[in-house]
């Protein structure tokens, strides 16, 4: 019948008005859900900062051992008050047989000249050596100073052109040493005045550094 087909029709339409307003419910309603920015744990710190990046190593430094005689030999000025000295160093053993098992030569001398002259003398009382030992890991047991106390009184006489020449020996140092440095002390009397037997002690003090050569 006419009337019942269109009351059938409205009846659908009604049902599928029905299904897409219950459709449309859930999308708003999934819609308005919580943002993820909003959720407990989310760091917003986290994201928008970049990774830290590691620190690069540098590569560790090799320190160059120290040779004063690399050239054979070495000359240094040294004042002592108004006492001007010369000192040349040299070895007569050949720097690639300064082995830690050797006896190693050291040959030095001196002469000096007084600033302020008036005719006074000056003398070289006496000279120690004292030896400090290194090796890769830092210092080493060292051997005993060495000293030259001069035999006449009141020294050994060094104003230019006279000077003073000795040769210590240093002994055998530990296998694993790499250098040596030498310290020296010079104890110089110098005359008060002309032909006077009164002295004034002036004191002077050099380093000198030898790499020991390695087997």
């Amino acid at each position: 019948m006419p009337g019942t087909a269109r009351f059938g029709r409205r009846r659908a339409v009604r049902g599928a008005l029905a299904g897409g307003l219950a459709l449309a419910a859930t999308v708003a309603l999934s819609a308005c859900g919580t943002a993820p920015w909003d959720q407990p744990g989310f760091n917003t710190d986290a994201a928008d900062t970049p990774s830290a990046s590691a620190t690069p190593t540098l590569p560790a430094t090799i320190t160059p051992v120290i040779n004063e005689l690399a050239s054979g030999s070495a000359r240094h000025q040294l004042q002592a008050g108004d006492i001007a000295l010369t000192i040349n160093y040299y070895s007569t053993l050949a720097m690639d047989e300064w082995t830690a098992d050797a006896n190693k030569p050291l040959t030095f001398s001196l002469s000096g000249v007084l600033g302020s002259d008036q005719g006074q003398s000056f003398y070289l009382s006496r000279v120690t050596l004292t030896p400090a030992v290194s090796g890769p890991d830092g210092p080493l047991p060292a051997p005993s100073p060495i000293a030259d106390q001069a035999s006449v009184a009141p020294g050994y006489y060094i104003k230019d052109p006279y000077s003073y020449s000795q040769t210590f020996i240093l002994p055998a140092l530990d296998p694993t040493a790499t250098s040596v440095t030498l310290s020296f002390t010079y104890e110089i009397l110098l005359q008060t005045a002309p032909a006077s037997g009164d002295y004034s002690k002036q004191t002077a003090s050099d380093q000198l550094t030898i790499a020991i050569a390695q087997p």
